[in-house]
């Protein structure tokens, strides 16, 4: 069996994944699902209880939700990132200290990481990449390659 197509979806992903704040989205996510994870009330409880109680269900949810957004239509993501830190804040009131501080952190991470992608900038080159291209544009023989002076 032949690794090609396997290589090809991997391909695939990476270029989705670099037109977009992936990893941003992605936190936002994880910590909208940890938050709501934290929360062990029933739901007959918590309308039972009033909106302080959906409140502490409704921000993890949107913030999950902001993840996604973030993920699919990054064309947006400045305002789903300020909403993002907004709603992460608002889980300290309403969710068990932010999902005790693992939700609010990661949330905050994400939004902050979303904030600061930029989609038009290039992607990085290692260190090592970029010492090997100096080299050869210098002329000057790589590492490890033995030099033919006569």
């Amino acid at each position: 069996m032949s690794d090609r197509p396997r290589q090809g979806a991997r391909a695939a992903f990476r270029r989705w994944r670099a037109r977009r704040p992936f990893w941003g989205g992605l936190l936002l996510a994880l910590a909208g699902g940890e938050i709501l994870l934290t929360e062990k009330a029933s739901l007959k409880v918590v309308m039972h209880i009033g909106m302080q109680g959906l409140a502490g269900y409704l921000l993890p949810t949107l913030m999950a939700l902001l993840g996604l957004l973030i993920l699919f239509n990054p064309a947006q993501r400045l305002f789903y990132s300020i909403t993002g830190v907004l709603v992460c804040l608002g889980t300290w009131m309403t969710s068990n200290l932010g999902g005790f501080f693992i939700g609010l952190l990661l949330g905050i991470t994400g939004s902050c990481l979303t904030f600061g992608w930029l989609p038009d900038q290039e992607p990085r080159i290692s260190r090592r990449k970029r010492r090997k291209q100096a080299r050869a544009m210098a002329g000057t023989p790589a590492e490890g390659a033995e030099s033919t002076a006569v």
